[in-house]
């Protein structure tokens, strides 16, 4: 009856760790979730704000050119701008990939928040490109799209890591093929480049989905946890914004 007893206790003991690690888990997820809503949201907010400062409604776009623009958006929009804008976006997120494996989590969070707030800055220029109601449909679309594969990524068994390769180099190939067309100007491969880039951050959600999910240690300290979420975070964001730039290719309605 004893041993009875103890099995019983060793049992519950079993099933309450495991029951305290999935509600880790979960918290853990929608702290990142939360971070990286929060990154999306900033970015948006600052696109507005930038082409609203640039001239907003006043602006015209035609075939000649852009009209309407302020002082602030000729500098903004200029060709040196935009490189300015492009470069130093760039080089920030690629200085947060190296880093943010090393920095302090709250260091983490604030290069984050700069990266958000600066490609927003550069995104501001597809509302030169897109009309605002069908960024608002894409958008909302995308973000559909986005909570369907991650939920797929969350609670699938099968090994997504299988796929990281395949999707690393898909990536790479479609910006070197958005380069190669810059110059080609052809509007085939421009249609061939979206599709691509949709399929291939779709596989990149699911897959980092799962990673940061099995990122998560609940014995890590309160400072190694926190980077953990800010990472998943930045990763997630970008797999959203990515996803959304490709469908806004093959979706939006240009002016």
């Amino acid at each position: 009856m004893s041993d009875f007893r103890n099995y019983s206790t060793a049992t519950r003991g079993v099933g309450d760790r495991a029951v305290a690690i999935d509600a880790g888990l979960r918290a853990h997820m929608i702290n990142v979730y939360n971070y990286m809503a929060m990154g999306v949201a900033l970015t948006g907010i600052v696109a507005w704000l930038t082409y609203q400062a640039a001239g907003g409604d006043a602006i015209i776009v035609t075939g000649r050119g852009i009209s309407g623009l302020t002082a602030f958006g000729q500098t903004l929009f200029s060709p040196v701008g935009l490189i300015v804008m492009f470069v130093g976006t760039l080089g920030l997120g690629l200085f947060i990939s190296f880093r943010i494996h090393t920095v302090q989590a709250g260091t983490a969070l604030t290069l984050f928040a700069v990266y958000a707030g600066a490609l927003g800055l550069l995104l501001s220029t597809i509302f030169l490109q897109y009309t605002g109601a069908s960024i608002t449909r894409v958008f909302f679309f995308s973000a559909a799209s986005f909570g369907a594969l991650s939920i797929y990524g969350y609670t699938t068994q099968r090994d997504l890591s299988a796929f990281s390769s395949f999707l690393i180099m898909g990536m790479f190939g479609v910006f070197i093929a958005m380069i190669v067309n810059m110059f080609l100007q052809s509007t085939v491969m421009d249609k061939i480049i979206s599709v691509v880039g949709v399929l291939v951050f779709a596989g990149m959600t699911a897959w980092h989905t799962q990673e940061i999910k099995e990122m998560y240690d609940p014995m890590d300290e309160v400072s190694e946890g926190r980077r953990k979420i800010i990472l998943g975070a930045l990763m997630l964001y970008s797999d959203f914004i990515n996803l959304f730039l490709f469908l806004l290719r093959l979706m939006g309605d240009r002016r």
